[in-house]
């Protein structure tokens, strides 16, 4: 059986960290064969957090992202100091 891994690396954008300080969301470029349920799963089960919305956009580079809105209990701040983007 071959594994995928979700998520492939945080986006750390002007954009994305402005999405991450005002609107508690935090952006990831995730696999090709990701779904918005898996994404959820993944970010849930990895960093301990309850997910409220996941959209999922393909750029203009062909690359798939995750724009994942926590719960407001759960500062996307956080992850961002454990991933090292803050």
């Amino acid at each position: 059986m071959i594994t995928m891994e979700v998520l492939k690396y945080p986006v750390s954008t002007e954009k994305a960290i402005r999405m991450l300080e005002s609107d508690n969301v935090i952006t990831f470029v995730v696999d090709k064969n990701a779904t918005r349920s898996k994404v959820k799963k993944e970010i849930e089960n990895r960093f301990k957090v309850k997910v409220k919305d996941t959209r999922i956009v393909i750029d203009q580079k062909g690359r798939k992202k995750a724009y994942v809105r926590l719960d407001k209990n759960y500062p996307a701040i956080d992850i961002a100091t454990q991933l090292g983007l803050m």
